[in-house]
Order: C-alpha cells, then sequence, then structure tokens
C-alpha cells in the first residue's frame, strides 16, 4: 500500500520510503560492555536500528547505559511482561517491541500505549506464526495472522496511539509472504520485513532473500531484519544485498557482475571478480564492473557495466560504458581495471 503513515524512531523515519537496515544483538543485555561492542560493530557494517532481547530487569536497567554508549535508535524487545516495557521506556529506548500473545492482556496493553504515548516511543506488533492465540486455530495461518495483528491495532488506536510498526513472521516463506500482503491491503501502517528463525548462514539467506525479496518487489515493507544463526553483522550485511538486488537500496555502491563460466572461460573469473571486488571496497559513487570470462559473455551481456573485461586466450578486452577501448595481457587485467575504477570515480 502506499502513503504509509510514517513512524519516527529515535530519529530515523520507517514508511517514507526508504527501507532502513536493523538487526538484533545477541549478547547478553545486561552485559553492557560486550552489547555495546557489538552493536559498535553493527553500526560501521551499515545497520539503522538496532534491537536488544530484555528478559529480566537487569537488561531492563542495562539499556540506558548502553544507549548513551551507542549512535543508533535502540528497540526493546519484549516478552511476556508489561513491566519491562515500562522499565525499557523509562531507560530511553525509541520503540518497543512486543508480541500481542504474551504481553498479559487488554488492559495492560492499554496502559503500555498510553505510557509509551506520553513518551513519544513507538511500538512494534511482532506476530509470529507459532505463538498465536488458541482463537485463532484452524484458520489458515496468514490470516490468522494478519487477524492477530489488526486486532491489536485496533485495541491501540481505542488509546488513540498510532506510533505502530506491524510485523508477521513466519518460517515458512510462503506463509510469511501471504501474511504481509494481507496486512499491507488492511491497513496503512509501515511494515517490518522478516523470515523469523530463518537457519544458519546460507540456508537463513536463501530464505530471507526470497521472502523479504519477494515483498519489496512488490512495493511492501519499511525496514528488514535478516534473521540468521549467525554474526548480527552478517545479518546487515545480507540485507543490504537484498535491498541492492531489489534496487531499493539508496546509497550509492559498486557492483561487481560475473559470469558463471564455461568451456568458453579463458581467464579466472572468480579469482579475478574477487580481486576486483576487493579493489571497489569503500568506494563511495555507484559504478559497476564486469568480469566476464569470454567475449560471448563480453560487452553484449553486460551492457549496463560502467567498465569490465572480456577474457580472451592470451589478451583480453577491456570496455568503458560499454565500448570497447583496448586489449591487455591477461597478466595486465587487474592493474588495468585498477587504473580505470580510479579515473572512473575521478570522472564522477
Amino acid at each position: 500500500m502506499s502513503n504509509k503513515r510514517i513512524v519516527e524512531v529515535g530519529g530515523v523515519s520507517i514508511g517514507n520510503g526508504k527501507i532502513t537496515v536493523q538487526s538484533m544483538t545477541n549478547t547478553k543485555t545486561s552485559d553492557i560492555d560486550a552489547t555495546i561492542e557489538q552493536i559498535l560493530k553493527l553500526e560501521k557494517a551499515g545497520c539503522e536500528l538496532v534491537r536488544s532481547s530484555v528478559p529480566d530487569e537487569e537488561s531492563a536497567i542495562a539499556l540506558k547505559e548502553i544507549i548513551k554508549n551507542i549512535h543508533i535508535p535502540m528497540i526493546a524487545d519484549i516478552h511476556f511482561s508489561h513491566k519491562l516495557a515500562l522499565m525499557s521506556a523509562d531507560a530511553g529506548v525509541h520503540k518497543i517491541r512486543i508480541n500481542p500473545g504474551n504481553i498479559g492482556g487488554v488492559d495492560k496493553a492499554k496502559y503500555l500505549a498510553d505510557y509509551l504515548k506520553e513518551r513519544k516511543i513507538a511500538l512494534r506488533i511482532g506476530v509470529n506464526g507459532g505463538s498465536l492465540d488458541a482463537k485463532y486455530k484452524g484458520m489458515p495461518l496468514a490470516q490468522a495472522m494478519c487477524n492477530s495483528a489488526l486486532e491489536y491495532v485496533s485495541v491501540l488506536e481505542k488509546c488513540n496511539f498510532y506510533d505502530i510498526v506491524i510485523s508477521a513472521k513466519s518460517s515458512d516463506v510462503k506463509t510469511m509472504v501471504d501474511a504481509y500482503r494481507l496486512i499491507d491491503k488492511a491497513c496503512d501502517y509501515p511494515l517490518h520485513l522478516g523470515v523469523t528463525e530463518a537457519g544458519i548462514y546460507h540456508t537463513g539467506l536463501v530464505k530471507s532473500a526470497v521472502g523479504i525479496g519477494t515483498l519489496l518487489l512488490d512495493g511492501i515493507g519499511d525496514t528488514v531484519r535478516v534473521s540468521l544463526s549467525d554474526d548480527p553483522v552478517k545479518e546487515v550485511e545480507a540485507a543490504k544485498d537484498i535491498l541492492k538486488a531489489c534496487g531499493k537500496y539508496d546509497k550509492p555502491y559498486c557492483e561487481i557482475i560475473s559470469c558463471p563460466t564455461c568451456a568458453r572461460t579463458n581467464i579466472s573469473v572468480k579469482e579475478l571478480a574477487e580481486q576486483v571486488e576487493k579493489l571497489c571496497e569503500g568506494i563511495e559513487k555507484p559504478l559497476k564492473v564486469a568480469v566476464m570470462g569470454c567475449v560471448v559473455n563480453g560487452i553484449g551481456e553486460s551492457q549496463g557495466a560502467n567498465l569490465g573485461v572480456a577474457g580472451g586466450k592470451d589478451k583480453s578486452a577491456i570496455f568503458v560504458d560499454g565500448k570497447y577501448v583496448c586489449n591487455v595481457s591477461n597478466e595486465d587485467i587487474l592493474p588495468t581495471l585498477k587504473k580505470y575504477i580510479l579515473e572512473y570515480q575521478i570522472k564522477k
């Protein structure tokens, strides 16, 4: 749905058309130093919002010191205890994430809504496929997740609380996609996308790319978190890669495209592409470099590239903006590309 409501989270706008990247710490939140250290690494990787679980009062108290030492908005992840949500709000968090099914009833939810509204703290309604109210039993899971989220939205709206972000995560990609599509049609609140419990790195990346990517290409989604059983920094990197693949990444970057190789290949495409990628690290201007194994996959199949190489047996062709410029010995491919990359950045 277009024309989303805009929800402010510590100076970061959600719902304004820009897709924000977030992650979640996996340290003990009560371990202040370890949590700060991890968040600073996430910031460096490009994380724009960070969430930490608050399982106990010690963790809620720790948030105040953590927030003092980081530079991105903090979100408190709350289960079962509205008291911990109140403590997190007092600690200065910028958003609270709760699951409607385990916060402790409508009265506590209303009290929490009033508390957050007074302090201008946003709220994410986080519905998960594995923790729905028993009354939804027998209903198609995606519809049940949608209904559960909207039911809780109505409770908050009755409290005149509208700083709401919604998520409807499932470990099943199709269910997750279906649920978000239903919610997107039913309301105008911004949506937090993610496949929950996606798995270890490779499996989780594939499932997240399919689920999150499908929705982004539909024009659905306002903030994303890739859930991986791995270093949270990899979640941020994966999220950025998904946004790039969907054309939703809003910062300039260098993209390396390369062919899958075949019997026509005359150069070491994988090794060369990796070397070029390293050359391009830190580039903050838009640049697309193509590494192609032969003339068949050369200029013709990489016309969108700013510069690149088409491999030959002894010499390879260098092209710039879709036009052939010269042949170089295969030993000179990398230094030649380096020269053109530097020139291209200066020119732009």
